[in-house]
């Protein structure tokens, strides 16, 4: 049996020398060596040897795995260090090259007209007040004088969870929680900016939930003239200081005299062309004198104090200032529209 055995160690050291691959490699290691393998197959025999015999046959068979193994292992090495060798020659790095300019991402125009926005009225002493979009009948409606089964509700549909809840339809009713906050102390001068909810049919300048900002200021003498200088240095910081403003009169339950405000056309100047209908001029927001039963609801006496509010749409003010003619496209995710605004 030892004779065989280094028959064996020899058949198989041969064989090695002739292996070039690793698959090879591994077919000679389980012919071998395996559970099944021509060793092991020699091996089964030494039941029939004497027990002086076994120790000797058995170390021989240990020199003679070891020797084969050895060779196998360095054999091994060999392909891996080839492999290796080949991989870095294949995936060679020119660290000279100029890397990929990863795509770099931009302020959404909306958020960007509302940071114009809120840095505008901040920059008047304005503070920001935020409140819930999820709101009560009573903020979004009773307390700025719009009791329920009030006609100006239909102007004002929304989304409503529950005979009380409802999505709110303007940030109006931060204004409320902020009078009531306040416990009729004065001055009162805040932007309340926010997503509001209408049920709206989607079109080219409708949305079921878009941006406003809205606007209220209280405290001693406050006049509509107040209100005029005020949205006239807003628009002027905006869209420039040749713009010029007119206020038309209008009705909202919660002011009183109440406005629209038009500013001249942003694209003739007002001249007159398509985008103001030859008019010169293009509504912009509605404002007002806060009214004096809104001024009760939120803890303040009329007769003492007095207020001004307005009321802004944010996509309404992008749509001007950037020549967009659908809202719609604010919302779609469309890259090759948002991307012309990384540069600006």
């Amino acid at each position: 049996m030892k004779e065989r055995l280094e028959e064996l160690r020899d058949e198989v050291l041969q064989v090695l020398e002739q292996v070039n691959d690793p698959q090879q490699l591994n077919d000679v290691r389980v012919k071998y060596l395996g559970k099944k393998g021509a060793l092991t197959e020699v091996l089964r025999g030494m039941g029939s040897l004497s027990a002086e015999e076994r120790p000797v046959i058995g170390q021989v068979a240990n020199d003679v795995r070891g020797a084969i193994e050895a060779v196998i292992e360095a054999k091994q090495q060999q392909f891996q260090q080839q492999e290796t060798e080949r991989r870095l020659q294949q995936e060679t790095i020119d660290v000279t090259l100029p890397g990929r300019r990863l795509p770099a991402g931009a302020v959404h125009p909306l958020s960007k007209v509302q940071q114009e926005i809120e840095d505008v009225f901040i920059g008047m002493g304005y503070s920001i007040a935020e409140g819930p979009e999820v709101e009560t009948d009573y903020f979004n409606f009773e307390a700025l004088n719009l009791p329920k089964d009030h006609p100006a509700r239909d102007m004002q549909d929304s989304f409503y969870i529950t005979d009380d809840i409802l999505m709110r339809t303007h940030t109006s009713p931060v204004q409320v929680r902020t009078m009531q906050a306040m416990n009729g102390k004065t001055p009162v001068k805040i932007i309340c900016p926010g997503r509001v909810y209408r049920r709206d049919d989607d079109d080219a300048t409708h949305s079921f939930q878009f941006n406003q900002i809205e606007g209220l200021v209280i405290g001693k003498n406050i006049r509509m003239s107040d209100l005029k200088g005020t949205l006239l240095q807003f628009v002027q910081e905006l869209f420039g200081k040749q713009t010029q403003i007119r206020l038309r009169p209008s009705f909202f339950p919660f002011t009183e005299p109440s406005a629209e405000v038009d500013v001249t056309c942003v694209q003739c100047g007002g001249h007159g062309c398509r985008m103001c209908k030859q008019s010169g001029w293009l509504e912009i927001l509605g404002c007002g004198m806060v009214h004096p039963r809104v001024l009760e609801m939120g803890g303040y006496d009329p007769n003492e104090v007095s207020g001004f509010a307005f009321g802004l749409g944010v996509e309404r003010i992008a749509l001007l200032k950037y020549g967009i003619d659908d809202i719609r496209a604010f919302y779609t995710n469309d890259l090759r529209f948002l991307s012309q605004f990384a540069r600006m």
